[in-house]
């Protein structure tokens, strides 16, 4: 199962904290399907992503009770959390930047701390994609709900094919491939070799 993290809507739809969304959105699109199926207060699709069958899924529940939808489709399907990527925007990592890991807190996020409180786990996977932090005496909450900047729009979907692209790795290869791949530190010693 991936997981998008963002808040439903128009008025969010370009903000910062949608990026989870507009990934999944872009996997959807690479099967050309859509997310239009409502269960469990979330959008979600089956498909078949080179071979892997996958549940795309978008909570609806906006990015504090994330974890509903999220808990809700894990028990359904029986799944370990091992078998979960969710796919979140970070503070901390620079615009455009990518991680991935396993494991971990919620380092402030809203939508991740509801998803480990729902599932009572913290071992599902994460790919989380760089918004940087605000400008000095900027207000975090109107960064994260605000839209990029005008000159970032370029940036963000190249940012969002790759999260796409890790996602894809994840799915058929593995976390350590995936990782050394698109981790920052990883992707300088690929540029080395």
């Amino acid at each position: 199962m991936v997981v998008g993290l963002g808040n439903p809507g128009p008025e969010y739809e370009t903000s910062r904290h949608n990026v989870g969304f507009r990934v999944v959105d872009t996997l959807a699109g690479r099967v050309g399907m859509a997310l239009n199926r409502c269960r469990y207060r979330s959008f979600f699709m089956r498909g078949s992503l080179h071979g892997v069958q996958v549940l795309l899924v978008k909570p609806l529940t906006f990015m504090n009770d994330s974890g509903f939808a999220v808990s809700r489709w894990q028990q359904a399907l029986r799944l370990e959390p091992s078998r979960i990527i969710v796919v979140h925007d970070d503070l901390d990592l620079p615009t455009s930047q990518l991680r991935i890991r396993v494991g971990g807190g919620h380092g402030g996020h809203r939508g991740v701390r509801s998803v480990l409180e729902a599932m009572g786990s913290a071992d599902f996977l994460r790919v989380k994609v760089g918004i940087g932090r605000p400008l000095e005496g900027q207000d975090t909450v109107k960064h994260v709900l605000g839209p990029f900047e005008e000159g970032e729009g370029d940036a963000i979907q190249v940012v969002v094919e790759r999260a796409a692209d890790a996602v894809e790795v994840l799915l058929q290869e593995s976390l350590e491939a995936a990782m050394n791949r698109y981790n920052v530190r990883g992707a300088r010693q690929a540029r080395k070799a």
